[in-house]
């Protein structure tokens, strides 16, 4: 399923960017940890009690033996894992003193998860009252961690934290875990001096404006869908299929799909210029609005799956995703929706395109984070697996530059050339007539939906002439499948339609009294003198549309109609702030305009850009990691 708009084709991009690694020392930390509550677990040790903890809290001599015991098990310098473990006995005293805490007092603690930068000590505990707002919550945070608190935002349960609603509200409970994403990059020199502060406010403010002005601008595109007239001229999105044919989608449905995906694109965007902070409350907004649609569309679609990798490529990027609980939990969705998608053995997928050589990206990624939640989870065995069946797909994905330079020379983009060699097994002939075929394919498509569009517009031309606004003909040809004939029917038994009148105040012919002779027009076909100049009244004195409707129903107005148009459609009162109004009209359009066209700029042109990588990145993390379980396996002991 794609996403279109203003004679576009746009669809989502998983787009992997280069980034500074910190190196193995705090990724082999966090395997350490995790091997180390796993061997707790299984040998059923509580490092809160005696012999590991003293009647005051302080660690126990028996400490030691458990760490010389888990060093030879693990071949690792001993200090290193008694501090480890002292570092989880600390945890444990913690938690336990904040449960008894919060049963007697009501006082709960969050996990607090601070931004990347702060490298020292970015797990914090904070203590709060559930009753107290997300505002309230905001503040403390920024006041206790040094934030400027209209600049950050909190993320817990993997949604934004609701600013005018409780935590209880929102369903925050004792222990749960609290990230905070900075609207500011780069802070290391932050307050050097006054300027350096001032510019960073002003960025900060922008970013928060900008995400403001896309959900807006997502909201008019997914609007306008099902009001655009002239599609030529008003960019909208659409819906289609893998094909790039539209596709109609029920109304219930609709507009909460096209939010997901739109959003998702955003976040994809954000995610190519590193904008992770950014990024990731638009992702989550994606999944909040997918959640709406119903379980067999999400089932059918890869929209989903491609989401859920994004979500946690973004938690991992972001360096926290030890906050995202259920990352097994999506990457295991994902693989599911992909299956469903595609088939057991792509068998759907090789149906409908002819081949899947490019969408193995995408399980290339998929297997790729498993082995990261697998390794940072302490399962060397799973996360080895893992990584060598990326590994593998790097090989099979592998494209020789050289070929991609003999279609750069034929006159196909970069994109098409690696997406062709994919998709034709690194063949250049084969993959220089898929791509051929492919825009003729497109070119075919999009001169069918321009017809379709003429012919819609044609229609909604030939109502209005009939005397019925613009608004009331599209949602009858809306319903009608864009039949004319059956539109009409609709319009002719549901006649309070007329009344979705346009805004137009040229359009509104509303009389005050119906004139003699336009009665005598409708008495002489017959209807009655009083129910004609009721007609008249609803209809503002289209004799037409007043005849075409008692005609059907039998020479009399439906029950239900208002047979006054002042009940419900007075015209505005005029008054001297009315340039004022128009004034300020024009400026909410223009800022609807910049809304609108930041989206379209961030959707790509290319139907498949969410399946186009280098795999540069990849090819790095994949042999990084394995580096990583490799050390382990051979790591020797440090005294």
């Amino acid at each position: 399923m794609k996403t279109n708009g203003g004679g576009r084709r746009r669809i989502r991009a998983l787009c992997w960017s280069q980034r500074a690694w910190r190196g193995a020392g705090m990724a082999q930390k966090k395997y350490l940890q995790a091997k180390l509550t796993q061997f707790l677990r299984e040998d059923r040790i509580q490092l809160w009690k005696p012999p590991y903890t003293d009647e005051n809290k302080k660690v126990g001599l028996a400490l030691k033996d458990l760490a010389k015991k888990y060093s030879d098990k693990l071949e690792c310098c001993e200090n290193e894992v008694e501090k480890m473990i002292e570092e989880i006995r600390c945890k444990a005293i913690e938690r336990g003193t904040g449960n008894e805490n919060y049963r007697t007092t009501g006082i709960a603690t969050i996990e607090v998860f601070l931004p990347p930068r702060l490298k020292k000590d970015r797990k914090n505990l904070l203590e709060t009252r559930l009753l107290i707002t997300g505002r309230e919550l905001r503040s403390k945070i920024a006041e206790t961690f040094g934030f400027q608190e209209n600049y950050i935002k909190i993320v817990i349960n993997k949604k934004q934290l609701q600013l005018g609603k409780t935590l209880e509200e929102q369903g925050v409970a004792h222990n749960v875990k609290a990230m905070v994403l900075e609207l500011k990059q780069s802070e290391e020199d932050v307050r050097k001096n006054f300027q350096l502060e001032e510019e960073e406010q002003n960025e900060a403010e922008l970013k928060e404006k900008q995400i403001q002005r896309t959900k807006r601008g997502l909201e008019i595109l997914a609007q306008r869908a099902e009001t655009v007239v002239d599609p030529e001229m008003t960019p909208y999105l659409d819906i289609a299929n893998q094909t790039g044919r539209s596709i109609r989608i029920p109304a219930s449905e609709r507009k909460a799909l096209m939010l997901a995906m739109g959003y998702h694109e955003k976040g994809r965007a954000f995610l190519k210029r590193k904008e992770y902070g950014i990024a990731l409350p638009c992702l989550l907004d994606a999944d909040k609005y997918f959640c709406e649609c119903c379980r067999e569309l999400l089932d059918t679609v890869d929209n989903y799956a491609v989401l859920q990798l994004d979500i946690v490529w973004c938690y991992f990027r972001l360096e926290q995703l030890e906050c995202l609980d259920d990352a097994e939990k999506k990457l295991n969705l994902a693989q599911k929706c992909f299956k469903n998608c595609y088939g057991e053995n792509h068998q759907r997928l090789v149906h409908i395109k002819g081949n899947c050589g490019k969408e193995k990206v995408l399980f290339l990624r998929l297997y790729l984070l498993q082995g990261i939640r697998n390794y940072h989870s302490g399962n060397d065995v799973e996360a080895c697996e893992y990584l060598n069946k990326a590994r593998q797909l790097l090989k099979e994905l592998y494209i020789d530059p050289s070929k991609v330079d003999n279609l750069l020379q034929l006159g196909f983009t970069a994109q098409e050339a690696r997406l062709g060699l994919r998709a034709c097994d690194g063949n250049v002939d084969h993959a220089a007539t898929h791509i051929t075929n492919r825009r003729e394919e497109l070119a075919q498509i999009r001169e069918e939906e321009k017809e379709k569009k003429r012919r819609r517009l044609e229609n909604i031309r030939s109502l209005k002439g009939m005397g019925y606004s613009t608004h009331a003909a599209q949602q009858a040809l809306h319903a009608a499948s864009g039949n004319l004939d059956e539109a009409l029917k609709i319009l002719l038994s549901n006649p309070q339609m007329w009344w979705l009148n346009d805004s137009n105040p040229e359009t509104d012919n509303r009389q005050e009294s119906p004139s003699q002779e336009n009665i005598d027009q409708l008495v002489y076909m017959g209807f009655d003198a009083l129910v004609a100049e009721a007609a008249l009244r609803v209809f503002r004195g289209n004799v037409q549309l007043a005849a075409q409707t008692l005609a059907h129903n039998g020479g009399s107005l439906p029950p239900d109609l208002p047979l006054s148009p002042e009940d419900s459609l007075s015209p505005p009162a005029t008054s001297p702030s009315d340039s004022a109004g128009t004034s300020s009209a024009s400026t909410d359009e223009d800022m609807e305009t910049e809304a609108v066209n930041e989206i379209l700029e961030d959707i790509p042109e290319h139907e498949e850009d969410y399946l186009d990588s280098t795999l540069e990145d990849e090819e790095m993390i994949i042999a990084e990691y394995l580096s990583y379980v490799e050390n382990m396996k051979s790591a020797t002991k440090k005294n």
